[in-house]
């Protein structure tokens, strides 16, 4: 991939993440304004968790997404940044527009989650 390419990705990157970083910081500070409201119905006090299980569980998803960026940052950085990690053929671009954090290529990707049971099929 072109220097041109590898800065359009990073430049990407780099703006999802900052992205994702904010979101970290408004989830984390919702959690913990939503701890002492002065609610004393045991109804709302349920309530009150499951909102803040939810909006603790949303950080943890947005730091997920931070530390999937930081690799492909660093695989840019490596220079393997748009090289499937399993069978080292180029991933295709458009797959990196979609998905710039995208680790393998279609087909691999494909295969890794029919072997984890990940199909398209519904379940009931």
């Amino acid at each position: 991939m072109d220097a041109n390419r590898l800065e359009h990705f990073r430049k990407l990157l780099l703006d999802e993440r900052r992205q994702h970083n904010e979101n970290v910081r408004g989830d984390q500070a919702a959690a913990l304004e939503s701890v002492d409201d002065g609610v004393k119905d045991s109804v709302d006090m349920s309530l009150q968790d499951v909102n803040q299980e939810l909006t603790l569980r949303m950080g943890e998803r947005e730091s997920q997404a931070v530390a999937e960026i930081d690799e492909a940052l660093r695989r840019i950085d490596d220079g393997t940044y748009g090289e499937c990690e399993r069978c080292g053929k180029p991933i295709d671009e458009r797959r990196l527009e979609a998905m710039p954090t995208a680790r393998f290529d279609a087909a691999c990707q494909a295969e890794i989650e029919a072997s984890q049971g990940k199909t398209n099929t519904p379940t009931l």
